[in-house]
C-alpha cells in the first residue's frame, strides 16, 4: 500500500476531522483523482514529437496515456478538428496516491530555484491545478532521451467543497506551498 495513503487513514483524516469539526466520517475530503495533461502543439506538424511525449507521460505515471484532439478547428493556431494535439493519463487508486507521493518528495524539490508551489491556484470548488516546466524534474526520465523538454499541467480533484478545506488536505498531504 501507498505510504501516502496509509498517512492519510492514519494522520490526516482524523487531523481534518478535528480542525474542521466533520459529523460523519464521508464528510472528510479526500483525494478522487489526478490528471496530468500535456499539450503538444507542435504534434499537428510532426506526429513522431506526439509519440514521445506519450512515452515520456506514460513513464512518468506509470499508467498507458490517452491522445487528445482538438474539439475545434482555430486558424490562427492552424489546427483542425480532430487533430491529436497532446496526451493526458488520469490517475485513480494506488497509482494516484503513488504519483503524488513521487511528485511533491521527489520531483518538486528538484525545479531549479523551487520556493514552493502557488497557493492559490484552486478553482473554488476544491481543486488544486499545478503546472510543471519541464519533464526533467522526475528521476524516471533519462536525460540523454529527451528530444525536446515538456511541460504539464497536473490537476488535483478532491472531495472538498471550499478551497481551505482543498489547501489543508493537500497541506497535510505535504504539498509545499509557498509562503
Amino acid at each position: 500500500m501507498a505510504r501516502l495513503k496509509e498517512t492519510y487513514l492514519n494522520e490526516i483524516a482524523p487531523a481534518m476531522q478535528s480542525k474542521f469539526g466533520y459529523k460523519n466520517v464521508m464528510q472528510i475530503p479526500k483525494l478522487d483523482k489526478i490528471v496530468v495533461n500535456m499539450g503538444v502543439g507542435e504534434a499537428k506538424d510532426n506526429a513522431k514529437i506526439l509519440d514521445s511525449a506519450v512515452r515520456d507521460m506514460e513513464i512518468i505515471t506509470g499508467q498507458k496515456a490517452v491522445i487528445t484532439k482538438a474539439k475545434n478547428s482555430i486558424a490562427n493556431f492552424k489546427i483542425r478538428e480532430g487533430v491529436a494535439i497532446g496526451c493526458k493519463v488520469t490517475l485513480r487508486g494506488e497509482k494516484m496516491y503513488e504519483f503524488a507521493d513521487r511528485l511533491i518528495n521527489l520531483a518538486l524539490p528538484r525545479v531549479r530555484d523551487f520556493r514552493g508551489v502557488n497557493p492559490n491556484a484552486f478553482d473554488g470548488r476544491g481543486n488544486y491545478s499545478l503546472g510543471i516546466k519541464e519533464q526533467l524534474i522526475f528521476p524516471e526520465i533519462e536525460y540523454d532521451k529527451v528530444d525536446k523538454v515538456r511541460g504539464m499541467d497536473v490537476c488535483f480533484v478532491t472531495t472538498a467543497k471550499t478551497d481551505e478545506e482543498a489547501r489543508e488536505l493537500l497541506r497535510l498531504f505535504g504539498m509545499p506551498f509557498a509562503k
